[in-house]
């Protein structure tokens, strides 16, 4: 996704396929709970860093390595959701 595309997304708002989420340091369990609603459903994108009203918070780049290696591990941990996605 270009940068263009990922703010076009941003201001197109949330929808029932787009979540904001303003996790900025780490990974809090209101992301999962997204990522079980879109796993149910059609899929979707979680963009983090975002508050609700589309207000660009951005991630701590010093955090950046350590939510995807958390988000990955998790969603494909099966005791963490279950059945577990595989990325």
């Amino acid at each position: 996704m270009t940068e263009t595309e990922l703010l076009n997304l941003i201001h197109g708002g949330e929808n029932v396929c787009v979540e904001f989420k303003k996790s900025t340091n780490a990974i809090t369990k209101d992301v999962y709970d997204t990522v079980c609603a879109f796993s149910n459903r059609n899929g979707g994108t979680i963009v983090l860093g975002v508050k609700d009203n589309g207000e660009i918070l951005g991630l701590s780049p010093d955090a950046v390595e350590q939510i995807k290696k958390d988000f990955v591990t998790s969603v494909n941990n099966g005791l963490k959701i279950n059945p577990p996605l595989y990325l």
